[in-house]
């Protein structure tokens, strides 16, 4: 029997960096989440399992972003071909190198045949072949089980943009004497210079700063750094009343102050439950499409995640079963239009039946182009950062779009706090001129939702 060997060097020789190449051994699910996944461990050595390259081909032919990303993984690997032997090792551009390894332990202790053990296998293989290896999965038990064996594993993280406390949150706030606050309330526009924390240079453009007296709270200026207006640009703390709404704090007003704005394409609103991100949201989307006619129509769309186990087949046409999944949404509709004195039930029928409002599934978004449309897409901490980028890309002329989510509640396999598309897009586009992000940290919904976030 032929002893097994340790995956083969490529031929081309090249200079090694001092200490041993790390060998990182990739699961199925990291090139599903990302197949550019391949060229970002630097120079070190990639190997690709058998086994997921037979599992990627399972997923080809689905049409939605697994399929589509498993077939791009499938195309790059082809394209490295052209360049040697997936089986010797196929050098990249970076210094490392990928390579395909069919061979693998079959471990005591682990059921055989199932694909997650014949990949850890390799792993192990590599290991006790005297290699520095490491185990990347998106899968918590596929690394768990990797522990169990004594193989170092980590999660995929190269869409982390760190820690989920310091996430940019859109707001500054600084404390100060009351004869200062009074000063910037008699202002239209003033310089940020000796209000921002040391060693802070600029905020962000249409990053808020909310000024407070020290002793008092409730006295306050709130200001946004306007990009027009060369500076920081007052806020009137009283905004017009929409359908009933009015902000309950400076988090609400900063956030109708995104919304409201028409030269804000993107706004992100992150906060917990109760926040009132989706009905600040609804409420504004609903008076530029109807009052102000800014807008030719209302779309909400949310991704279609069950919470639990999923009830199954609904039956009926595409809009009886989106009803089920936009609950929340008709419930919002339903609060906002009570306020009008008018049977809400009636207006929002009227309203779909006119195509003011429009409920689409986000299965249907790909290939679009949304014009001079007022989109809301919630719980957007569900997508993925490739899901966000593609509906943002669908955004055509005068087109706004407004993401809300809570991060800390996701329902997707793969994804967590940090990683999620929602704060992923918080973090990447922050600064733009046309994009404004404001993290609610207060929950308005009730006192027993309050209570609930906080304690629960």
């Amino acid at each position: 029997m032929t002893p097994p060997q340790t995956p083969a060097e490529p031929r081309t020789p090249r200079k090694r960096a001092q200490g041993p190449r790390k060998i990182f051994v990739l699961d199925t699910n990291v090139l599903l989440h990302n197949p550019q996944a391949l060229f970002v461990f630097a120079d070190n050595h990639v190997v690709i399992p058998m086994t997921v390259l037979e599992e990627l081909d399972k997923f080809k032919s689905a049409n939605n972003e697994l399929g589509q990303n498993a077939r791009e993984a499938a195309r790059t690997l082809d394209a490295l071909r052209e360049k040697g032997s997936l089986k010797d090792g196929v050098r990249t551009e970076q210094g490392g190198v990928i390579q395909v390894m069919i061979r693998f332990d079959e471990l005591a202790g682990l059921l055989p045949g199932l694909n997650d053990n014949r990949i850890i296998g390799c792993a192990h293989l590599i290991k006790r072949e005297g290699g520095s290896v490491l185990f990347i999965s998106k899968d918590i038990n596929a690394r768990l089980k990797a522990d169990a064996l004594g193989i170092a594993s980590e999660d995929f993280q190269v869409r982390r943009e760190g820690d989920s406390e310091a996430l940019y949150n859109g707001w500054l706030t600084v404390d100060v004497d009351a004869d200062l606050v009074d000063d910037l309330n008699n202002r239209e526009v003033f310089s940020p210079n000796g209000l921002l924390p040391k060693g802070m240079r600029a905020l962000e453009l249409n990053q808020f700063l909310l000024v407070r007296d020290r002793k008092d709270a409730n006295h306050h200026v709130l200001a946004i750094n306007d990009p027009e207006a060369g500076g920081l640009r007052r806020i009137d703390p009283d905004c017009p009343e929409l359908f009933g709404v009015v902000p309950r704090s400076p988090q609400q007003r900063m956030a109708l102050e995104l919304l409201l704005d028409d030269r804000i394409k993107l706004v992100t609103l992150v906060g917990r439950a109760g926040t009132g991100k989706t009905l600040l949201a609804l409420a504004c989307g609903l008076a530029k499409v109807i009052h102000d006619e800014m807008y030719k129509k209302l779309l909400v769309s949310r991704p279609i995640m069950p919470l639990g186990q999923d009830i199954g087949y609904l039956p009926g046409s595409k809009d009886d079963k989106l009803s089920h999944w936009m609950g929340p949404i008709f419930d919002n509709l339903h609060f906002l239009l009570a306020h009008e004195e008018r049977d809400p039930d009636e207006v929002i029928k009227r309203l779909i039946q006119e195509e003011s409002v429009t409920l689409e599934a986000l299965t249907y978004i790909r290939g679009r182009s949304i014009s001079k449309q007022f989109a809301i897409v919630d719980e957007a901490q569900n997508l993925s950062p490739h899901e966000i980028k593609t509906i943002i890309s669908r955004a055509g002329q005068d087109t706004k779009i407004v993401l809300t989510g809570d991060p800390y509640q996701i329902d997707h396999a793969y994804l967590d706090s940090v990683s999620n598309g929602l704060s992923y897009v918080c973090e990447k586009m922050r600064g733009q001129p046309m994009v404004g992000h404001v993290t609610l940290t207060k929950s308005e919904r009730s006192e027993l939702a309050g209570i609930a976030a906080d304690i629960l």
